[in-house]
């Protein structure tokens, strides 16, 4: 009997050991990824909340530009495009924005010397209410900022990207961390501890509202993953190999090497690498009233833009992404004859697209009003106070030159090699880090003593 306690005892202390090694290895990642990404995710956070009232915002700064008075009926859009080509005789169309308001001007964008500028258009007596350089526009701004922080490139988006990557770690870990062992009180578990100070209150700060947003941020995180870079062209190569992206079409169009999103505009995720079909030959082009009437005679739901033909062999693209994802809607129209070409909507996706598109709208927050927008803002905002806590918490418990990071827990178990091998196949940028930061540990920093004397 007491040969039996002892080796419970044994089996005890072992589990008790490997689950005091597992969260001290988990802490480290976290504070590690908590203190490289924090001002970044801050941006992101901050620059994703503004995106979500994109629409509200644009209207408070656009509003002479924009907002028009209603005045019986619209005038047919050639007259308004007639305007703008009055207005700008050497710049070249690309797409018109039809509105789903009665009170908002059409947007028509044109091009010249590389130039891009959006000119808005009152539907009911074809003045120009305004003009703005599409790379100064509010939408662009924003999202340059969400996305590139403005500097851009191929590396800052691989960056943003791989935040993105190491958020989804830092819940995860954080998670583990929260989870109580040995604490039955819903004191400091999901509820703060206000009467505490010190480091104590901001734990709590910390971990409780983290706790509570957890489910919300990742669905951010996941849901914005399909335009990244890397995650994002895997995404797409799965839908594609797997027939679950843009469906099979329904009549084949000509082949093409040219994805939709190269030549038209507001497309749909599901819709964006579907090859661009091609016109018949013919003489005259239809103008955009006769495309405009067929569109709505194909059901297409307004908001949508007109993307024009480019070259005799082009088609007019009937683009709506901007209204729920069940509203979807890719049309191309024969330039000539008028014939519909493709028709793509959100009832033909594959499954992944579907829920892709759900996700983006989510992301957006458009897919059901002001609550989905005020949820994001919610997991926005609580993200920025969630990092600005981890940082007050860190300074309390810094020791005076050094970095305070939690202490190693010697060797890397072969149950965390399993988890970083597949954390690494499924987000691939997270797994170079992992190499790069193994390197780094291993064979670089410990071998700068100022460095070393600081981090460990």
């Amino acid at each position: 009997m007491e040969a039996a306690r002892n080796l419970d005892m044994t089996k005890d202390e072992k589990e008790s050991k490997h689950s005091a090694g597992l969260y001290q290895t988990f802490w480290r990642w976290h504070f590690y990824a908590g203190i490289l990404f924090a001002p970044f995710l801050i941006v992101l956070s901050i620059s994703g909340a503004l995106y979500l009232y994109q629409s509200e915002i644009e209207t408070m700064l656009y509003k002479d530009e924009l907002i028009v008075q209603k005045q019986g009926e619209a005038l047919p859009l050639s007259q308004q495009v007639e305007a703008v080509t009055a207005a700008y005789p050497k710049a070249e169309m690309s797409s018109i924005r039809v509105p789903k308001e009665k009170d908002v001007a059409t947007q028509i964008k044109v091009s010249e010397n590389d130039v891009v500028t959006r000119v808005y258009v009152n539907p009911y007596n074809a003045k120009i209410t305004g003009m703005i350089l599409d790379e100064n526009h509010f939408t662009n701004v924003a999202a340059r900022l969400h996305s590139e922080w403005i500097i851009g490139g191929t590396f800052i988006n691989r960056f943003v990207e791989l935040a993105a990557c190491w958020t989804v770690i830092l819940l995860a870990t954080g998670l583990y961390i929260w989870w109580p062992r040995n604490r039955k009180s819903i004191w400091g578990t999901i509820l703060p501890r206000f009467r505490h100070s010190g480091r104590t209150f901001w734990r709590d700060m910390h971990a409780v509202p983290a706790f509570w947003l957890s489910l919300l941020i990742m669905i951010l995180i996941i849901t914005g993953l399909p335009w990244s870079g890397v995650m994002g062209e895997g995404i797409n190569r799965i839908a594609t190999s797997t027939n679950t992206g843009y469906p099979v079409y329904a009549f084949m169009p000509p082949e093409s090497d040219t994805p939709t999103k190269e030549v038209a505009q507001d497309v749909p995720w599901a819709a964006e690498n579907v090859p661009i079909p091609a016109s018949e030959s013919g003489t005259n082009s239809l103008n955009v009233d006769q495309i405009t009437a067929l569109a709505a005679k194909e059901k297409v739901e307004k908001p949508y833009t007109l993307s024009l033909p480019e070259g005799d062999n082009g088609v007019y693209t009937v683009a709506s992404s901007r209204d729920k994802p069940e509203n979807e809607a890719t049309v191309y129209f024969d330039q000539y004859n008028g014939k519909v070409v493709e028709d793509v909507r959100f009832s033909d996706y594959g499954w992944m697209a579907k829920a892709i598109s759900i996700g983006i709208a989510l992301h957006e927050g458009r897919y059901f009003g002001l609550a989905n927008q005020l949820l994001g803002t919610v997991a926005a905002l609580g993200l920025v106070g969630i990092v600005i806590s981890s940082l007050i918490m860190w300074r309390k418990r810094k020791p005076k030159n050094k970095l305070g990071a939690p202490a190693r827990n010697g060797k890397v178990k072969p149950f965390l090699v399993v988890v970083i091998v597949i954390t690494g196949l499924i987000m691939p940028l997270a797994g170079i880090s992992f190499v790069l930061v193994y390197v780094l540990d291993r064979f670089v920093l410990r071998k700068i003593k100022p460095l070393k004397a600081w981090l460990y």
